[in-house]
């Protein structure tokens, strides 16, 4: 069990590693280090600061992630499905920067699908990935045509290009010896998700920071769970990384999740903090307090309180005869 235990400073003293340095520190520079960081070079002293504040701040939230799930254990391979997003280039640049102090060795390859989405720009993550010194695959499937052809005019396409990237993806991380799957999606994505299949689905279920796949095949992670999407869209504009808009998505201005990403921004404005209280509801449920007879026994409550009536009488019996 210890191996799974990542940038928890009661397991690192012992094998040489400053836990300070893993949460709170600097990090230290290596060949291949993102050379989007030659942009902060331009910063004053104070927006400096606040970017290295803001750089701990992720790391911390995607460290603590990591051992709260056990989700990297010593030797790891983890592949990052890298979109071109601000999520998954924050997850990469994170990840790669705590592997660097990791008390585990883990690894780490990148990988793209490419879509054949006309106009996607297919340079822009080969030559990043290529002056990071990360390892990393294109995986080439024309699902864009797949989607397009059967998605019915006037609907959304997320769901059904959705299930087909991660069949893709899930299969290609068995091909290369993947451990883990990492995905991007942060605090925010999960929170939506719950509204999602609450208002659509009728079912009360998120994004799991860990899970299994339905085939059993692969271990799926989320590192960026308690990371909010604010906090990465600051990072990813200060680290200039490339982005690569999704075209596809952002032509579908109607999209239930986008609804939902409005009604919880809304929210916030209103409500400083309630995101953070909702996202603390998540990982703190009651399943006695709800209604799903298959997570809570209700059929034995009169077998419990027989049980405990029964004691309390033993414990009276006790009391008297002392």
């Amino acid at each position: 069990m210890p191996d799974a235990i990542l940038f928890d400073p009661r397991h690192v003293d012992s094998r040489g590693f400053d836990p300070h340095r893993l949460t709170h520190g600097e990090s230290q520079h290596s060949p291949g280090r993102s050379e989007a960081v030659t942009s902060l070079e331009g910063l004053d002293t104070r927006a400096r600061r606040e970017f290295n504040k803001l750089q701990k701040r992720l790391r911390r939230q995607v460290g603590k992630a990591i051992v709260d799930y056990g989700m990297i254990r010593e030797g790891d391979r983890v592949m990052v499905c890298l979109s071109g997003g601000k999520d998954s280039y924050t997850l990469l640049e994170i990840l790669r920067n705590l592997q660097r102090n990791a008390p585990v060795d883990f690894s780490l390859v990148a990988v793209n699908l490419d879509q054949k989405q006309p106009g996607f720009p297919e340079h822009v993550l080969p030559d990043y990935l290529e002056r990071l010194g990360v390892e990393y695959h294109i995986l080439e499937r024309d699902t864009y045509s797949v989607v397009k052809e059967k998605t019915p005019e006037g609907k959304t396409t997320c769901a059904l290009c959705s299930r087909l990237r991660r069949g893709s993806l899930y299969g290609f991380a068995e091909q290369i010896g993947a451990t883990k799957v990492a995905l991007g999606h942060h605090r925010e994505d999960i929170l939506e998700t719950l509204f999602l299949n609450m208002f659509y689905a009728g079912s009360l279920k998120a994004m799991p920071p860990k899970l299994l796949s339905d085939d059993g095949k692969n271990i799926v992670i989320r590192p960026l769970a308690y990371c909010r999407e604010a906090d990465i869209a600051e990072f990813s504009r200060l680290m200039n990384f490339p982005i690569i808009p999704c075209n596809l998505c952002g032509s579908q201005p109607n999209m239930q999740r986008q609804i939902v990403k409005g009604m919880l921004a809304d929210w916030e404005r209103k409500h400083p903090g309630r995101l953070e209280s909702m996202f603390k509801a998540v990982t703190n449920v009651a399943p006695s307090q709800l209604a799903d007879r298959e997570v809570f026994d209700f059929a034995s409550l009169e077998e419990q309180q027989e049980r405990r009536r029964a004691q309390r009488i033993d414990v009276l019996d006790v009391d008297r005869d002392a």
